[in-house]
């Protein structure tokens, strides 16, 4: 009569995916800091360059105008500080409290972006100066042209939005900045001064200077 022998067989075990938590936690909370700051910069950059640009009939000829993004509109600067303030506001809470912020900072590149190109191909700031120049509220440019400054603006959102993106998919593997400094569990208990020796002398004279009685139990 036989035998049969039951070999086990091995059964692999799946692999843990605390390793490739940790290394996408890491990877994009560097791509998010990067992208934002940079998206950030470029907006605020871009808004203080020369958007268009045209000319208007005055008495002694043709006059040229030039109007910054600032003139054309303050929503893209705006919203690159608020954007920036999010991105740093994001390791000081934790949560529901991170993704509403992660959300502000996604809106806020929404919001450069459509704010830059509607800036693209705005003339109301020029039409302003060359009211002033000529004196007449009804003037308006002749020969209007833009630069890439307002593309550049909304590329800068675009990287606030990745940023933003980025922190609502992966925010919860990021450290929060008050992880550091907490300090966990009940207050530390006083120190209880050791007992006195009374053949010192010089032990219960510091013992009265503390308000201590030396000849306490």
């Amino acid at each position: 009569m036989g035998y049969v022998t039951a070999v086990p067989v091995p059964v692999p075990l799946p692999r843990s995916e605390a390793p490739l938590s940790g290394r996408a936690g890491r990877l994009s909370l560097a791509v998010a800091l990067l992208a934002g700051a940079l998206g950030a910069a470029v907006a605020l950059l871009a808004t203080r360059q020369r958007w268009s640009e045209g000319t208007a009939t005055v008495a002694g000829g043709a006059f040229p105008l030039t109007a910054r993004g600032s003139d054309v509109t303050g929503v893209p600067a705006a919203l690159a500080i608020v954007g920036l303030a999010a991105l740093v506001a994001v390791f000081a809470v934790r949560r529901s409290g991170r993704l509403l912020v992660a959300g502000l900072l996604a809106l806020s590149g929404v919001g450069t972006i459509a704010s830059a190109l509607l800036g693209a191909s705005d003339s109301s700031a020029l039409d302003e100066k060359a009211a002033r120049a000529t004196g007449d509220t009804a003037a308006t440019v002749h020969t209007l042209s833009h630069t890439g400054w307002p593309y550049a603006a909304a590329v800068g959102g675009v990287l606030i939005l990745l940023a933003g993106l980025l922190a609502l998919r992966y925010g919860s593997l990021w450290p929060g900045m008050s992880g550091r400094y907490e300090r966990g569990g009940a207050p530390r208990p006083p120190r209880r001064a050791g007992a006195v020796d009374p053949d010192r002398p010089e032990e219960i004279w510091k013992a009265l200077d503390r308000g201590e009685d030396p000849t306490g139990a």
